[in-house]
């Protein structure tokens, strides 16, 4: 099993930035990608980047641009620099470690962007 921990998440104003970290432990493949998926209220979680450990970097069309995903392999941690920050982008922000054998979720992190 893999552990994974968020932390970064808060309050800003729209235009502001904030950057999220997950550190994984546990049983780490080398071989994985991590990435960033979001809950708003209401609402179904949806994609917003992805990291492979070769790194490879997906993004959701709505937040290229804005968004920058990075990882440190050593460390199995991954980040999402968030900047220009929108009140849509206002969600809970969950980190995804995905490996051939384990999908794992972290607890989730609340991004909260005012107008």
């Amino acid at each position: 099993q893999v552990q994974l921990v968020e932390s970064g998440g808060g309050l800003v104003h729209a235009g502001g930035s904030l950057r999220l970290s997950c550190a994984a432990s546990g049983s780490t493949s080398r071989f994985n990608t991590m990435g960033w998926y979001r809950q708003a209220p209401g609402k179904p979680r949806e994609f917003v980047a992805t990291i492979s450990s070769g790194g490879t970097t997906n993004y959701a069309d709505s937040v290229k641009g804005r968004f920058t995903i990075s990882r440190d392999n050593i460390k199995t941690t991954v980040y999402l620099q968030m900047n220009t920050l929108k009140p849509e982008d206002t969600a809970v922000y969950y980190c995804n470690f995905k490996s051939y054998s384990l999908d794992s979720w972290g607890k989730g992190t609340l991004v909260t962007v005012s107008s």
